[in-house]
């Protein structure tokens, strides 16, 4: 099975892309199944159940989230009304949603599960610990095993990596915004890269208008973010190849496309 999985959507921008670019690059990546995190899908900041849909509504499987998740208010709402929607498992257990679950794609039991990193992020539990706690269920009711590790630090998502090497098949970073180039499948057949990359502006700064971060690291104040508008646009995720009998990977494959403004392209 061929697994694509993109990294964080940011605002109209990321929704826009998918819209308009992800039944091309399913069928040019000949994928059978998709997975996105989406935690920025609505102006930058977590997701509304309106664009939850919308994004649903393409050919997108399941929904990845992190430490955004609760941006919108409405999520802990609806978000328990939608399997297809996964938020970092290691929130307290009373928290709305899930943070892993189960699928059928096409008689292949697929497990998807989210988790967010400790490390300059909001204190949560251990993500370790965790997942630890649900592998035994997630082992009795899966042959695929994905994994979406929403973290800061390059050195805690590498060491998740291994952690879950020959456990998972798959473990990928996603919150930085920057895609990584260290695409492998590590020894015990589980495939890793760092961080996706994000889908959305190209020119902000991971997604935020420039002049607006520039400001606040020089003038040291306050600002209010916005979403980086104008094209170009990007998309970063991976293609995985997992045996579906042994759970496996045995390729991963980096993506990475730009989208520039047609008339500026015309002039130059």
């Amino acid at each position: 099975m061929r697994i694509m999985m993109i990294g964080d959507v940011v605002g109209r921008p990321g929704r826009t892309v998918l819209r308009e670019h992800l039944a091309d690059l399913k069928k040019r990546f000949r994928a059978d199944r998709v997975v996105v995190n989406g935690e920025n899908a609505s102006g930058g900041n977590g997701l509304t159940e309106k664009n939850a849909r919308q994004l649903l509504a393409l050919d997108i499987d399941v929904l990845t989230m992190g430490n955004h998740v609760w941006k919108q208010r409405e999520t802990a709402d609806y978000i328990g009304g939608y399997p297809q929607i996964v938020r970092p498992l290691n929130y307290p257990k009373n928290a709305p949603g899930r943070g892993y679950a189960f699928y059928d794609w096409d008689g292949v039991r697929a497990c998807v599960l989210n988790a967010s990193g400790q490390t300059f992020m909001e204190a949560l539990d251990s993500p370790f610990a965790a997942i630890d706690a649900a592998m035994a269920e997630i082992r009795a009711n899966s042959d695929i095993f994905l994994v979406d590790f929403h973290a800061e630090t390059t050195s805690e998502k590498i060491a998740m990596g291994y952690y879950l090497d020959g456990k998972a098949s798959a473990v990928v970073g996603t919150h930085t915004h920057v895609q990584t180039a260290d695409a492998r499948v590590l020894p015990g057949g589980t495939a890793y890269i760092t961080d996706l990359g994000m889908t959305g502006p190209l020119n902000g700064v991971i997604g935020v208008k420039k002049d607006i971060i520039l400001h606040q690291m020089i003038a040291k104040m306050p600002a209010r973010y916005e979403v980086e508008k104008e094209k170009p646009w990007q998309l970063g995720g991976v293609v995985i190849d997992v045996d579906s009998v042994t759970g496996r990977a045995s390729r991963i494959e980096r993506i990475y496309e730009i989208y520039e403004d047609d008339e500026r392209k015309a002039k130059a």
